[in-house]
């Protein structure tokens, strides 16, 4: 088994990887609190904590140990952590990635003079896996529609990609409801040639032009601050206008795994 890092895999670094461990679950984070008189803990719920994945590496032998150190300063290079997070997809589950960077020392056991082994442990804020090949819905008309999410095992915030014609108005206006969670644009400036991005991960929307320019905040288009999510298998999405023109709506899905 081996990996890629940041589009480059580890046997074109000269590395033989393994897994030693797979998380079934992440770490959870706990929230409770002691309420005087009760027993145990007043329970809040979990949510998940970030991830950390260790693989186990050995090196190929070389003609010599200088051959050795010059093949590690390459792999250092490679792993840099200073560079930020970068995907991660192991080989035998290549379908998703992790957004990972290293998270402690490197050390390098000697096997014998021109050879060695370490482990590596990556860490991901984000403790989710994310699909490799993503699915996207795309709808050119108004009314009631199904999105069927056949990836991940968990529910997913999508990105909205919305394109038509808009002016302002309180009466004109555009909705879009995901399993009854409704997302309208209300008030809005939207040309022919625009497209409305809602990013329910990161909480904002804005407008950009065809060149995938952002022009301006879209924030303030939309009536309540909603992201609706997609769950796992069917999606009942509505799309209804009023003094609007709707030429799509495409839904990047961001399917994950838990």
């Amino acid at each position: 088994m081996g990996f890629s890092y940041n589009d480059i895999t580890s046997a074109d670094m000269g590395l033989k990887a393994r897994l030693t461990s797979w998380q079934v679950s992440g770490r959870l984070r706990n929230f409770t609190t002691t309420v005087p008189g009760k027993y145990g803990v007043a329970d809040f719920g979990a949510d998940f904590d970030y991830r950390e994945i260790q693989v186990a590496c050995n090196i190929y032998p070389k003609r010599s140990f200088t051959a050795l150190v010059s093949a590690l300063d390459e792999i250092a290079a490679w792993l840099d952590p200073v560079q930020g997070l970068r995907q991660l997809i192991f080989d035998d589950i290549p379908d998703r990635y992790f957004m990972a960077r290293l998270n402690d020392a490197v050390d390098c056991e000697r096997l014998i003079r021109s050879s060695g082994s370490f482990n590596l442990k990556f860490f991901c804020p984000d403790p989710f896996a994310y699909a490799v090949t993503d699915e996207t819905f795309s709808f050119m008309e108004t009314g009631s529609h199904t999105a069927t999410r056949t990836l991940g095992n968990m529910e997913s915030l999508p990105l909205y990609r919305i394109e038509g014609e808009l002016s302002p108005g309180n009466n004109n206006y555009i909705s879009i409801t995901t399993n009854g969670s409704e997302m309208k644009i209300v008030n809005a400036t939207l040309s022919a040639d625009e497209v409305l991005v809602v990013d329910t991960d990161k909480m904002t929307a804005y407008v950009e032009d065809a060149e995938g320019n952002t022009l301006r905040n879209g924030l303030p288009y939309l009536q309540e601050l909603n992201f609706p999510t997609l769950t796992v298998g069917q999606n009942n999405i509505v799309i209804e206008t009023s003094n609007a023109a709707l030429s799509g709506l495409h839904i990047q899905a961001r399917s994950r795994w838990r």
